[in-house]
């Protein structure tokens, strides 16, 4: 079937499953030309919020090779005019902080709308309308992680009964959060109970379709079996859908903070491959990103991937004393440049972190830390650490500043994502070392109101007030959505997904949630001269939404959907209604 119109029948399908808050469940057409520039594109009679210094509204603006552009600068005749019918335009989003790669390895055709469901019933009509676009016979529909079932009334997956109502011939599994447990259909418990892989057999399957966690966790074993039968053009697919859902959701950028690779100190790729242990978030870290990197070549990424570089060696008496450890981060700022690439694929930053986090209270783990960030200020890389605690914040500020009296870091981008617990005076000491924090948008999802009512944090205002740079961020795609718009709801409210209020006096306003999901996070990226606003120069990166963002209720807010996601002047997203 010609890729266009298999992409507008899906999201035709898709409109059936509008009213549980499931827009476009994987379709929306994307320009399948190659990569780089559209035609000129005209943007008229609509309310463009560039997120300029002035926070500027407009009415219209050019693209032209890519980038905005003045309107007196295109030529009518020959630019495409799209008539936004005083709809509300945003810069595209930014994501600074993502597993963005663990969606684009998903196996089988993955349904990633299942996060945007609010009850199990929401869940069914994902996988109806998924089966419905077409699945080949005997080919796995599936559903991993988005921080599932937690924002689901019944706090559950579906039962086998429940899948095989609505999926009775296609084989089915569900998969919560980043380890399971798991549910499958008939079919997927018929395949499951006879899957042999060469380093596994077959998988327990309960009678409803629960597929345990634990240990042995079957969970993990079914995954492998998925994971071993994928083709490299089945992940190629699984990076397109990616992308797709992504530009659905308004996305047009993902800082990925790629996954926690297995702590040992081999260089070997091999010994990385798919095991029957193996969680939603590992995959083969020299390797993972190969299916995209291949669409890139053939130039068919639509949605722009920043990749910074994780690593997870701590400490292994095997390897000696200190100047042995950290074998990988050591080979990695020898022979890899930071923030090289093209506009639309491009490397990063040391992080989510160079080494796994320990205290002082565990002497080896902490001087291989410690030394982690020596070694990174000392090469000049950018880097970034993740803790939301105390001492953990603190410990992190406080070798930031020996890193910079040693080394000097204020011009080398260093950042903290999560800071849920961060004081107003670590933020000034955060802020005088040039650093910028990324504030973690996902607590609205597990937690509930503290008996003593204080704030369950992030502490928003008090950090915007505070002047430092502050972007704002998901963390999905295992502990949490994708979808920014839950947290730039948690950000603007403070409600869980209970409705109840858990950040009480830490509300920022919908501009300020915006900018911090914009231009504050292209910061991050080291993109902030090319994304984040809508101005001229800039990359010709937008979303036009299905409501007025600014002015809707708080609970509409929630639902925002983009009717038409714009990549570099490209369509990367649309729902047809400005076709």
């Amino acid at each position: 079937m010609d890729r266009r119109i298999f992409i507008r029948a899906a999201a035709a399908g898709a409109a059936a499953v509008s009213t549980l808050n499931l827009a476009s469940c994987g379709g929306g057409d994307h320009d399948d030309s190659d990569e780089g520039t559209g035609p000129d594109l005209l943007l008229v009679n609509g309310r463009i919020h560039t997120m300029d210094d002035q926070n500027s509204v407009i009415a219209s603006i050019g693209i032209h090779e890519g980038r905005f552009v003045a309107v007196g600068d295109i030529d009518r005749s020959r630019a495409k005019v799209i008539d936004l019918g005083g709809r509300t335009v945003i810069p595209g989003l930014v994501e600074s902080h993502t597993h963005f790669v663990s969606l684009a390895n998903r196996p089988g055709y993955h349904v990633a709308e299942w996060e945007l469901a609010n009850d199990v019933a929401g869940v069914l009509e994902a996988l109806r309308v998924r089966r419905q676009r077409g699945v080949p016979e005997g080919q796995f529909i599936t559903a991993m992680g988005g921080g599932t079932p937690g924002m689901f009334a019944e706090r559950r997956l579906p039962t086998l009964a429940e899948i095989d109502s609505v999926v009775p011939d296609r084989p089915v599994f569900l998969y919560q959060g980043g380890g399971g447990p798991a549910r499958t259909n008939t079919l997927g418990k018929q395949f499951f109970g006879t899957a042999t892989g060469p380093l596994a057999g077959p998988v327990t399957v309960g009678a409803d379709g629960t597929v345990a966690g634990g240990n042995p966790n079957m969970a993990n074993r079914a995954l492998y079996h998925l994971r071993i039968r994928q083709t490299f053009d089945d992940k190629k697919r699984s990076a397109i859908d990616a992308m797709t859902y992504a530009a659905s959701r308004g996305i047009t950028a993902n800082l990925d903070q790629v996954l926690p690779a297995k702590t040992t100190g081999t260089l070997d790729p091999a010994s990385l491959e798919p095991q029957p242990t193996d969680a939603l978030f590992n995959l083969n870290h020299f390797r993972m990103y190969d299916a995209l990197l291949a669409l890139h070549q053939e130039k068919r990424v639509f949605v722009r991937l920043q990749m910074n570089f994780l690593h997870n060696q701590g400490f292994i008496p095997e390897l000696g004393d200190l100047s042995k450890q950290l074998p990988e981060l050591r080979e990695r700022l020898r022979n890899s440049q930071p923030f090289f690439g093209d506009d639309m694929v491009r490397t990063g930053a040391i992080g989510e972190w160079g080494a796994p986090f320990a205290l002082p209270t565990n002497a080896n783990g902490y001087a291989v830390w410690y030394e982690s960030q020596r070694l990174i200020a000392r090469a000049r890389w950018s880097n970034e650490n993740a803790q939301a605690n105390n001492p953990g914040i603190e410990q992190v500020i406080a070798t930031y500043e020996a890193m910079d009296a040693e080394f000097g870091i204020k011009d080398l981008r260093w950042g903290l994502h999560h800071v849920e617990q961060v004081t107003p005076a670590q933020l000034v000491r955060l802020k005088a070392l040039n650093c910028r924090v990324s504030m973690s948008g996902f607590k609205w999802l597990g937690s509930v109101p503290r008996a003593d009512g204080a704030p369950i944090g992030p502490p928003f205002a008090d950090i915007v007030a505070s002047g430092i740079h502050a972007g704002l961020h998901e963390d999905g795609v295992h502990i949490a959505p994708l979808n920014p718009w839950f947290a730039l709801h948690y950000a603007t409210t403070g409600l869980n997904v209970s409705g109840q209020q858990i950040n009480p006096g830490q509300q920022i306003t919908r501009v300020q949630a915006l900018k911090a999901y914009t231009r504050d996070n292209a910061w991050f990226l080291k993109r902030e001269n090319d994304l984040g606003s809508i101005e001229v120069g800039k990359l010709g990166d937008f979303v036009v939404l299905d409501r007025d963002y600014f002015t809707v209720s708080d609970a509409d807010m929630r639902r925002t959907n983009p009717v038409l996601t714009v990549v570099g002047g490209k369509v990367a997203y649309t729902t047809g209604v400005l076709a």
